[in-house]
């Protein structure tokens, strides 16, 4: 199944919630403000946590796993294996043959994805209601018995390579930027968050069956996931489901614990100057080492990126690309690969113009970061918190969108109920935080610059 990365230049997926207001079980609020949302939970013996949200809006539900594992639990000599699970996991099971769990969902008139991410791989399907338990056996059945062989290995080995040929090293900054914005993480104390999501072919190619089926047996267990189920149901009929399904799956082992210790500054700008032979114009990635949705800095730095780069407002797009005219392009970026627990990245891409050499555009970039909170307004405030509050209630309209933020809260915030509770820390934010989080973040000696450049140019 093809992942949904995010991409360098887009962040953030906005669709439409007004319908989600009206939902049972959601108390209706002002328009402007994300509507509560009643999550019912429980955990089976097994170890498997449970969170649900009936919403009869529509007559339609999400079933979607979230495991707790992604690039960070990969190991040095074995990248890549979570991005390989995300292939691996349609290759069949003990009662649905290779491809077959993909065609079922499909002529019921659903659909279904994964993605993998470096703190979690998903695995979604929309169904119609009345296939609620199709979609929960599918699940189930996979996360008990997967077929493990050399041929599925090979095969889904030979489709990572592809899937890396086609949309990484086939396209414009794209590997430079998969391959070298990790390294801004000191691979000695950070191994988690300083390696590519996709991984190494190497190591792909040196993986063995018996090294691919002890990562499944240890992170595909249900006491290392979450199953939210969202939509048209009914609750009680949905417990007695998944505990008919997935009860009898057996407990894995406890998983190691994941660390990346707090990296000291460097004492400068660390620049890499990268060569890209699907490049015609240069480009430059200044990304500076954040910290994660939890924490009490996350919601100000995430504005101060709105204001920055998002839009044809935004202040980068402004400076460099319609005034300077150094620039064709400029976006903040901001946790491009995902949130991460135990890390954060807030930066920003820029395509030079024609005629503009990297060196020139590096040097607007950086001045640009430099004064990236002087002279920030409460209007200019008001609009990025207007941008994420629309954001997140347009964002849960439909069932998987709304799996999507429970499964944040859940992961990222330290319990579901936190979908509750986090507008109110973006509504907290201040202009003297947005500069205070600039100072402390934003500064050269805490940062990565990629200078792409060309290829023989």
């Amino acid at each position: 199944m093809r992942s949904r990365w995010l991409s360098p230049v887009v962040h953030g997926m906005v669709s439409g919630a007004l319908a989600l207001l009206a939902a049972p079980g959601l108390t209706p609020l002002a328009a402007q403000e994300p509507s509560p949302v009643r999550v019912e939970s429980f955990t089976l013996p097994n170890g498997l946590r449970v969170h649900m949200v009936e919403d009869h809006t529509a007559q339609v539900v999400a079933v979607n796993v979230w495991y707790d594992v992604g690039s960070r639990n990969e190991r040095a000599g074995r990248t890549g294996f979570a991005h390989l699970f995300e292939h691996m996991m349609f290759q069949g099971s003990a009662n649905v043959q290779k491809a077959e769990h993909g065609q079922l969902i499909e002529r019921a008139g659903g659909s279904l994805n994964g993605s993998t991410q470096p703190d979690r791989t998903n695995y979604y399907n929309e169904v119609p209601s009345n296939r609620l338990n199709l979609a929960l056996w599918l699940e189930a059945d996979r996360m008990r018995s997967l077929a493990i062989t050399a041929e599925n290995l090979k095969n889904q080995q030979e489709a990572v390579k592809e899937e890396r040929r086609l949309r990484f090293d086939n396209q414009p900054y794209f590997a430079a930027f998969v391959d070298s914005l990790p390294t801004m993480f000191d691979r000695e104390r950070c191994f988690a968050y300083s390696h590519s999501i996709i991984g190494s072919m190497d190591d792909l190619n040196a993986a063995t069956v018996e090294d691919v089926k002890a990562f499944f047996d240890l992170y595909y267990a249900p006491n290392n996931a979450i199953l939210v189920i969202t939509g048209d149901f009914r609750p009680a009929t949905a417990r007695q489901l998944v505990r008919d399904y997935f009860g009898g799956i057996p407990a894995g082992k406890p998983v190691p614990a994941v660390t990346c210790a707090a990296q000291a500054a460097t004492g400068s700008e660390v620049v890499k100057r990268i060569p890209d032979r699907n490049a015609n114009l240069p480009a430059v990635l200044t990304a500076y080492r954040a910290v994660p949705p939890s924490h009490a800095d996350y919601p100000a730095l995430e504005l101060l990126s709105t204001i920055l780069g998002a839009g044809e407002s935004s202040r980068l797009n402004r400076a460099l690309v319609r005034e300077a005219k150094v620039a064709v392009a400029a976006q903040a970026l901001f946790n491009p690969f995902g949130p991460m627990r135990g890390a954060g990245v807030f930066g920003a891409l820029v395509i030079a113009n024609q005629g503009v050499d990297v060196d020139t555009l590096h040097r607007s970039l950086l001045r640009e970061m430099r004064t990236a909170a002087e002279g920030i307004t409460a209007e200019e405030l008001t609009k990025a918190k207007n941008s994420w509050r629309s954001g997140t209630i347009f964002g849960r309209q439909t069932a998987i969108a709304l799996s999507e933020a429970v499964h944040y809260a859940a992961m990222f915030l330290g319990s579901p109920e936190a979908i509750n509770a986090d507008a109110a820390r973006y509504e907290a934010v201040t202009v003297a935080d947005l500069r205070r989080v600039a100072a402390t973040y934003v500064r050269p000696e805490n940062s990565l610059t990629l200078l792409i450049v060309p290829e023989g140019r």
